[in-house]
């Protein structure tokens, strides 16, 4: 006789869930997939536009970023990767200024020349820290302060912090401001530090049919479209109810969703634990995709200081990616950042659009509204939980509940970086020995596997 073996469900569909599911069933485990879209993806689900499809956000990689670069390795995609040298812009005082080189820099004129030395004194210590805990316990605006000034946090850091996190700029860590500058640094390599940012051939729509392939080929079940309802233990088992009235049952449950969808999914959790998840602050993002008839400038990312422009950042994807895979037009990214009670929930998207094309026509003075192909407005609710002070010992969940055999394993556990693909198949492959140990299966070199150095 041998032993079955240990059943567990992943709730989530997205680049984690998908990443937890192939390694614990590749370490002798039976994994379900329950993901309430009718796809997966995730953050990281593609969409169409003008009888296109790219991704549905925007996702760049660094020449950093191993364990993606590993992933697409082990996936055979590798040689679909390629990688370009891009620029920077900056949108300040009404006027749009080049920041992509060291020479840049020196011209920049929103900045006197002490305040760019002491800019550039920032990002050189930022790039430089290796332990990012003594970080969390001071505010990013008061560590800013500290070392570029106050002139240069008004002028550049705050406006940039207030563009993503909108009220709760003032809330997050000096651990948050650093793991962004760290990341960015890492893409520029050369000697004037010029940008290299990579992508697929086919964007995330190749990377997740193929992961979704492999997963079934190495037995993992996905079950698309059934929304779970309530995760509750029954006896030596977890039941997962789905909203249709159905039950699944399992040895364990692995819950990869936002904090406050765990709170409101498992009514067995204790107070204290419901009131930590919810305590997680998270920012949403309401994203403009545009595809347009003419490219607006030779930027990839254009960074936005000026609180009239509705959006906060222009990010050009046909600079990085060809006109060619979009019939020769140019695709747009024109996301907003937005707390949960911010009141663009509540507009529809052609108002939304209206807003921000018209916002392009003032910013571009080559462009009209009427160079608009296609357009489409997406929405996300929980994009990325803020490193508040003390965020890892306050507010970070922990892999293992009260609940006996339910596990939670989602991205406000990224305490010491910033919430993108990277960092989330990171994420999955160092809590996978918890879970591998907790779940009694077999464990496994996962670093080995994705090409960490």
């Amino acid at each position: 006789m041998t032993a079955r073996p240990t059943s567990v469900a992943i709730v989530g569909g997205g680049i984690l869930g998908m990443t937890l599911a192939r390694r614990l069933q590749a370490s002798g485990a039976r994994v379900t997939i329950l993901e309430g879209a009718t796809r997966s993806g995730g953050l990281a689900a593609p969409a169409p536009i003008g009888g296109f499809t790219w991704d549905r956000f925007y996702h760049v990689i660094l020449r950093t970023d191993w364990y993606l670069v590993g992933l697409l390795r082990e996936l055979g995609l590798e040689e679909r990767l390629r990688w370009t040298s891009t620029r920077t812009g900056f949108y300040i005082d009404g006027r749009l200024h080049s920041l992509s080189s060291s020479l840049d820099f020196v011209r920049f004129p929103a900045l006197s020349p002490i305040d760019k030395l002491r800019l550039a004194a920032t990002v050189l210590r930022a790039a430089s820290v290796r332990d990012w805990r003594p970080l969390e316990a001071i505010r990013a605006t008061d560590w800013l302060r500290r070392w570029s000034g106050r002139r240069t946090v008004e002028r550049v850091w705050l406006p940039l912090l207030r563009a993503k996190l909108g009220a709760n700029a003032e809330q997050a860590s000096a651990a948050f401001i650093w793991a962004i500058i760290a990341r960015l640094y890492g893409a520029r390599r050369s000697p004037m530090k010029r940008e290299s940012f990579g992508y697929v051939e086919g964007g995330y729509a190749i990377i997740l049919s193929r992961l979704e392939a492999v997963l079934k080929a190495d037995g993992v079940e996905c079950r698309y479209g059934g929304r779970v309802s309530r995760i509750a233990r029954e006896g030596d088992s977890v039941t997962a109810q789905l909203e249709d009235g159905g039950n699944l049952q399992f040895d364990s449950v692995v819950l990869t969703v936002p904090c406050s969808q765990v709170a409101a999914l498992c009514p067995q959790l204790t107070e204290v634990e419901r009131q930590r998840l919810r305590a997680v602050t998270y920012q949403g993002m309401i994203c403009a995709t545009l595809l347009l008839k003419h490219s607006l400038a030779d930027y990839y990312v254009t960074n936005i200081t000026d609180s009239w422009v509705p959006f906060t950042g222009v990010i050009e994807m046909t600079v990085l990616v060809p006109k060619a895979t979009f019939g020769g037009h140019a695709l747009v990214y024109l996301p907003r950042y937005v707390t949960q009670d911010d009141p663009y929930w509540r507009r529809d998207d052609a108002a939304i659009e209206g807003e921000f094309t018209g916002a392009l026509e003032r910013m571009y003075a080559g462009f009209r509204s009427a160079d608009v192909i296609a357009s489409r407005v997406s929405r996300a609710r929980e994009v990325l939980a803020v490193s508040t002070v003390g965020y890892s010992e306050a507010l970070a969940p922990p892999v293992q509940t009260s609940v006996p055999q339910l596990f939670v394993v989602n991205s406000a556990q990224i305490v010491n970086g910033t919430l993108n693909i990277n960092e989330t198949i990171a994420l999955a492959e160092r809590q996978l020995p918890e879970l591998q140990r907790r779940l009694g299966v077999a464990p496994g070199a996962a670093a080995e596997r994705v090409g960490v150095p």
